[in-house]
């Protein structure tokens, strides 16, 4: 993967502000830490840092081509896996090629097709082209939004990055909240509204839409949207589309010229990707497949089984490995480790977010980096097959409101009764909630229950995955190490979104679908083992520290945080028992040790960032 810039002004010469620009490439460097590059016409400049995934030398960034006297110039963060499909049209269309290299084919795409090149991509990215005879700047997102493009215009510029504090290096963008940046804050984080950059005026191209940029315009387009329709397929027919699809989407997404790894949980997801994966391994004589996982100090004495985690994954783990034969290993942490890991994961992700669930996927992954470059993750089923409590539960399905988040009430009663009044935290995620709905694609005929079904598959599509999406692309950045996520392949998404209820749920079991398509590659018991989450913490040492740090930044009359918070209700919570008080804070992981740890993450990035609010 990499990190891009750009800066576009009619009306300046940027060859003299090349000192700007590189200072907004290099806050990148993490995302691509093996090259840099730039390049400057009067009124653009466009950089890049490159992690090397695919053809070493063939690939550097920004690249020009030239094609039927068309010159364009791209930077590509990215990976498309059918870049072979399309070079062998392109060649039969007239095309020449100096490398092997997905950047090259997608610069070629465009010269041939020009925006249309859109649909025909499979990957994910995020690209923008400078087409000099057209004089416009073009920006695109992947379908899902697995690569971040952010933007934000100042006067007669118009600026992009990859992350946020690329952007914040440019001296027009300032780290200002206005009440609308802080109502993401404080009612949706760690989610956000799609398209929403948080700081004042700063934005993120939604996933599916595309950005022209003239002298005289800036447009949005929207290029992809799921669309309902009735599905005509029978059972068996069902499972064996959903069989090719995620096969086919695996595969593709093993190619690279670097070592390439999976992560296994000893779920279903991680489970069928690295049984797909060391199927493939040994069908092209590759070298034995290395799988990772994560685990904590202590964990195994402190888990208690319930609900959302019914039982520990290292048994699973164990029988999927040897099954498999995969060459295996565990990455263990302690409290301390993830302690350290919050304020990391607060500058990779420019934000608060899913404190220890992103501070140890960010160590996790930065443990793998040294023995792998691209590892296979497991992201995106459940959000696409319906994998979730809340598509199962009726008081759930039925919240009116984003189901992982329906505790906006006791949200707001933490806010200082100043800002609780100006923010409006409950209705500002009404609001976001009405949008979204307002947006879902209707299928005429559908019965109330199977519609409000289809309503939840987008919300989560659109919501919950996009900030697992972020998390997994920030973090595994973070340590420089590239993570794909085969079931965001737009075309399982597109299929299974109109597969109906009781074809999904086959056998009565969530993902029943998948589960049955995917027979033959697991062990039964494995396959159909019941759904656990994410690993977490589950030590109270970690509860312990993160209580006092908070405790800390309470006692500090310095502490940006303090205006914004009510401080007594925050200190009624800590001095509370952990498991006892049991806030339902975001999802199925992030509970009161976790509303602590945002907290104090919350206090690091006003410091750390300097943010102003704008009253």
């Amino acid at each position: 993967m990499c990190g891009i810039t750009g800066w576009l002004d009619w009306e300046k010469d940027l060859s003299q502000e090349q000192p700007v620009l590189q200072r907004m490439t290099t806050r990148l460097t993490s995302r691509g830490p093996d090259a840099e590059g730039y390049w400057f016409h009067t009124h653009v400049g466009l950089g890049h840092r490159r992690l090397i995934v695919v053809d070493p030398a063939g690939g550097q960034q920004p690249m020009t081509s030239l094609h039927r006297e068309q010159a364009c110039t791209m930077v590509y963060n990215g990976e498309l896996y059918n870049t072979e499909d399309l070079r062998q049209e392109l060649l039969a269309s007239g095309h020449s090629f100096r490398s092997h290299s997905d950047t090259e084919v997608l610069l070629h795409a465009y010269l041939e097709w020009g925006t249309d090149c859109l649909k025909r991509l499979n990957g994910i990215f995020a690209f923008a082209i400078w087409d000099e005879s057209a004089q416009r700047l073009f920006l695109a997102r992947d379908r899902m939004g697995v690569k971040p493009l952010f933007y934000a215009q100042r006067g007669n510029s118009f600026l992009f990055a990859s992350e946020l504090k690329a952007l914040l290096a440019h001296p027009e963008v300032k780290p200002v909240l206005s009440r609308e940046g802080l109502a993401e804050v404080f009612a949706l984080s760690p989610s956000r509204t799609p398209g929403h950059g948080v700081f004042h005026n700063v934005h993120e191209v939604r996933p599916g839409y595309m950005l022209t940029v003239t002298r005289d315009r800036l447009r949005h387009l929207r290029y992809w949207q799921l669309e309902s329709r009735p599905h005509s397929d029978d059972l068996d027919r069902t499972v064996q589309t959903v069989r090719e699809l995620v096969t086919d989407a695996i595969q593709r997404q093993l190619v690279a010229d670097v070592p390439v790894s999976t992560l296994l949980s000893g779920g279903l997801d991680s489970s069928v990707i690295t049984a797909v994966a060391a199927s493939s391994f040994k069908q092209q004589q590759r070298e034995t497949l290395f799988t990772y996982s994560i685990d904590y100090v202590d964990n195994a004495r402190h888990f208690e089984s319930n609900t959302f985690q019914p039982d520990e994954d290292a048994p699973y783990i164990q029988k999927v490995s040897e099954f498999l034969g995969t060459q295996h290993r565990t990455i263990t942490f302690d409290t301390e480790d993830l302690i350290d890991s919050l304020r990391t994961a607060t500058l990779a992700r420019d934000l608060p977010g899913m404190a220890d669930i992103d501070g140890s996927l960010y160590l996790f992954c930065r443990e793998i980096k040294k023995e792998t470059t691209v590892v296979l993750s497991g992201e995106c089923a459940d959000e696409v097959f319906g994998g979730y409590p809340w598509f199962h539960r009726e008081e759930m399905l039925f919240a009116n409101t984003f189901p992982w988040a329906r505790a906006t009430k006791e949200r707001a009663s933490w806010l200082s009764p100043e800002l609780r009044d100006w923010v409006k935290p409950e209705e500002y995620a009404a609001m976001r909630y009405q949008e979204t709905l307002a947006e879902v694609p209707v299928l005429p005929g559908e019965n109330l229950l199977e519609a409000r079904r289809r309503e939840m598959f987008y919300l989560n599509i659109t919501w919950f995955m996009n900030t697992l999406l972020d998390r997994k692309d920030r973090m595994s950045m973070a340590a420089s190490l590239e993570a794909r996520v085969p079931f965001c392949d737009h075309r399982i998404v597109e299929y299974v979104w109109n597969i109906p209820w009781e074809l999904k749920m086959y056998g009565n079991r969530e993902k029943g679908i998948l589960r049955k398509a995917m027979e033959g590659y697991l062990p039964d018991e494995v396959l159909y083992r019941k759904k656990s989450p994410y690993p977490k913490t589950h030590n109270p040492a970690y509860t312990e520290a993160v209580r006092t740090w908070l405790l800390q930044i309470l006692d500090d009359p310095s502490s940006p945080l303090l205006p914004l918070i009510d401080v007594s209700t925050i200190r009624q919570i800590a001095a509370m028992d952990a498991k006892a008080s049991g806030i339902p804070f975001f999802g199925q992981l992030m509970s009161t040790p976790q509303l602590f740890a945002f907290l104090a993450q919350l206090d690091y990035w006003l410091r750390e960032y300097r943010v102003t609010i704008q009253h």
